[in-house]
């Protein structure tokens, strides 16, 4: 076999079939994936301890981005162009694992070396465009996975600190009156008195301290209780966009597969309203669609819409509560996207925008296809299977 033939042979073919091309490095997705996830689990540390759903993560979009990046005539020019999939990557490393920011660097560095890898075996030569895209995409995605997973982290230590200001400060001020108290002369009976309330309020910071350090360990905040139940979430999905359909006709159309897994069902379909109902009020009466699959453990329900696209800095902020643009009196994006960003990571997973003016805006709901592993005990029923 001639390497070098072969390989001139395959930059004419991409030249007569730059389309055809394009779908042969879609079709490397499963196995770019497949090998990643091995050399992760051997080579970065903690990466052995994760289930299958958390350690592929956003890694399926940010893969279709690339791929999108390496289309000719595709207006995105990175995996990282219009897209918060990064950020979302870091964010979710941050709150899932025990990662620091070298393990989020040696991830992206072992899939560039994957990807590298799988286009080789498939015969698909990398001309040197293509890698300034892909190292392009690399250095993106690792600044915007890093920014995000120490914001995450300082976030942390914030609530840390609002909570030993506010929420600790009556205790602390009771102990501290007594102590002071003590040191005047006082009857026994009050010394005694004193005493329990030092201890009454001891033990009541105690408890406060756990409580935070319970609620930081799980790298988020108030999660909303789940009842997990097995289900399609398909006929759930076609469900949400008939009542879209039924006041606008033709509105709202749904392809995929169906996909059973486990997931608080009342949850998925407020999120899922939120979204279609974000879409119809920002997506300038443009056709709304809705794309349900499963990939490597992970359920991707994305809701897109061709209306005007999400200036990028307003991207940043899309998911904060009540947010509002230039003081407007209306609420921005009101509570609806927060929502059901706390839906996503309540199961596990993450919601990412991805918006462009060429392409619309697609909203990418990510979690894992069994979420009880995720989820706390008390949150779910129990099942006898």
């Amino acid at each position: 076999m001639n390497i070098a033939t072969d390989h001139q042979a395959d930059r004419q073919a991409g030249a007569r079939h730059p389309l055809q091309r394009a779908q042969r490095i879609f079709a490397m997705r499963d196995a770019v994936l497949g090998v990643w996830e091995q050399r992760v689990r051997a080579s970065v540390r903690g990466a052995d301890q994760l289930l299958k759903p958390i350690l592929t993560n956003t890694l399926p979009a940010f893969f279709d981005n690339l791929a999108e990046a390496l289309t000719p005539g595709h207006p995105r020019e990175n995996a990282a162009s219009n897209s918060n999939v990064p950020a979302v990557h870091g964010n979710e490393r941050a709150r899932m694992t025990n990662y620091g920011p070298e393990q989020v660097i040696q991830e992206y560095q072992i899939f560039r070396d994957c990807f590298a890898a799988v286009a080789h075996e498939s015969g698909i030569t990398l001309r040197s465009k293509d890698w300034h895209v892909i190292n392009e995409s690399i250095d993106v995605g690792i600044c915007e996975s890093i920014r995000e997973f120490t914001n995450m982290h300082e976030a942390f230590r914030r609530r840390i600190a609002a909570g030993l200001s506010h929420d600790m400060r009556n205790p602390l001020a009771v102990i501290s009156t007594s102590a002071q108290l003590l040191l005047r002369p006082v009857d026994p009976e009050r010394v005694v008195l004193l005493a329990h309330k030092i201890a009454e309020h001891s033990k009541r910071l105690d408890s406060m301290i756990e409580e935070l350090l319970d609620s930081l360990s799980y790298h988020q905040g108030q999660r909303l209780p789940l009842a997990l139940s097995q289900f399609d979430v398909l006929p759930l999905v076609h469900a949400v966009a008939s009542q879209v359909n039924l006041q606008l006709p033709d509105k709202c159309q749904v392809n995929g597969q169906p996909v059973v897994g486990w997931w608080c069902e009342n949850s998925l379909r407020r999120a899922l309203e939120n979204l279609l109902g974000n879409a119809i009020k920002y997506g300038d009466d443009a056709p709304i669609s809705v794309h349900v699959e499963a990939v490597h453990e992970r359920l991707i329900i994305t809701v897109h819409n061709g209306g005007q696209a999400i200036a990028p800095e307003q991207a940043e902020r899309i998911f904060d509560y009540l947010r509002r643009e230039n003081d407007s009196p209306a609420p921005g994006w009101g509570i609806g996207l927060p929502f059901v960003q706390n839906v996503a990571e309540s199961h596990g997973g993450s919601i990412a925008v991805d918006s462009a003016p060429e392409t619309g805006t697609s909203f990418i709901f990510d979690v894992p296809v069994d979420c009880r592993p995720f989820v706390q005990p008390a949150d779910f029923p129990k099942s006898d299977s």
